[in-house]
């Protein structure tokens, strides 16, 4: 959809007269693109975020690294331009979590860059049966592993250097918690990896399982943080909720599936792409050139809202040397 080029104050009409087009067009498609308005700054964009997503989402403990650049927005996750992300949900690990994204573009990369969406739907009928009913009957499991021996230790992730605060929140977000000797911090949760879409009611796969994985590292980088943590120390491990682990290959049939569901277009300047972040995952391509895309979420559901099958609890650790459980 493209309007023609107005001011700031005529793309707030435009947007709120196209609502009901544009919600139609996420019914269908899971998400839509918008070219064509001059929205080139944090400011703009917080201006048509309020329009579109008039209720927003809270934010959550930070899992990659990003940038807040206020007015409720904030920078997707900072990672080396030569890396791509993984087709994943937006905070499918939460109890909490946004039911639409907005990116924006306020500088397009040179080459590369895109942010790829899948279509959930399409995602659970290319998997292999026994891995969909696996999911859907036991969920997924989340470890974490917090060390100051790596980006993004425990007081960056949640914002606090208070312990208590930390296994506040744990509880309160049904995931277990203990503390190791090194004073770094192991964390574990149980969520459901097949969900109903809340409107539609149709089943989708949402997850953050193969983005954590292991197997998901580039080999070089998982076989130096091996040597220097310990397999048991890696940043996260993913699993199923039964105790078995996913597999090399059971990664590479998900990630097959994802690519298979895969749509992307290359971002220009002004463009945003509105995301049904439960019908629709999303990721980055690799880019080169200044790369500028921002984000904002709303619209908060919960796995209630979503009639999952499995219930989010908190999955104990078994007690380890040099460990001491959160009570």
């Amino acid at each position: 959809m493209a309007p023609h080029q107005p001011g700031v104050e005529e793309a707030l009409l435009w947007l709120a007269s196209a609502h009901d087009a544009l919600r139609a067009g996420l019914r269908e498609h899971g998400a839509v693109y918008i070219r064509g308005l001059p929205v080139h700054s944090v400011e703009a964009f917080a201006q048509v975020r309020d329009v579109l997503l008039p209720q927003r989402t809270p934010h959550r403990e930070t899992a990659t690294p990003r940038g807040d650049l206020g007015h409720g927005v904030r920078t997707t996750t900072n990672l080396p331009s030569g890396q791509s992300i993984r087709t994943h949900n937006e905070d499918s690990h939460a109890l909490t979590f946004p039911g639409l994204l907005l990116f924006g573009c306020l500088s397009a990369p040179d080459q590369g860059g895109a942010t790829p969406v899948a279509d959930c739907r399409t995602v659970l009928r290319y998997l292999p049966p026994h891995l969909v009913e696996r999911m859907r009957t036991y969920g997924w499991l989340l470890t974490r592993t917090y060390s100051d021996r790596v980006p993004a230790g425990w007081r960056s992730a949640f914002g606090t250097g208070s312990r208590a605060e930390v296994e506040r929140r744990c509880a309160e977000n049904l995931v277990s918690c203990e503390w190791r000797a090194d004073g770094g911090l192991r964390t574990r949760g149980l969520r459901p990896g097949v969900v109903r879409h809340p409107e539609t009611g149709e089943e989708v796969w949402f997850n953050h399982m193969a983005f954590w994985n292991e197997w998901s590292l580039d080999e070089k980088v998982r076989e130096i943080l091996v040597d220097e943590l310990g397999h048991d120390g890696l940043p996260f491990h993913t699993g199923f909720g039964d105790g078995l682990p996913l597999t090399r290959g059971e990664l590479y049939t998900i990630s097959a599936a994802y690519e298979a569901a895969t749509v992307r277009r290359a971002w220009e300047p002004g463009d945003l792409m509105l995301v049904d972040n439960v019908r629709s995952a999303h990721g980055r391509d690799p880019y080169r050139g200044d790369r500028r895309i921002v984000v904002a979420t709303g619209a908060p559901l919960t796995f209630a809202d979503c009639r999952s099958a499995v219930r989010p609890a908190a999955a104990p650790l078994p007690a380890r040397a040099g460990l001491l459980t959160c009570p």
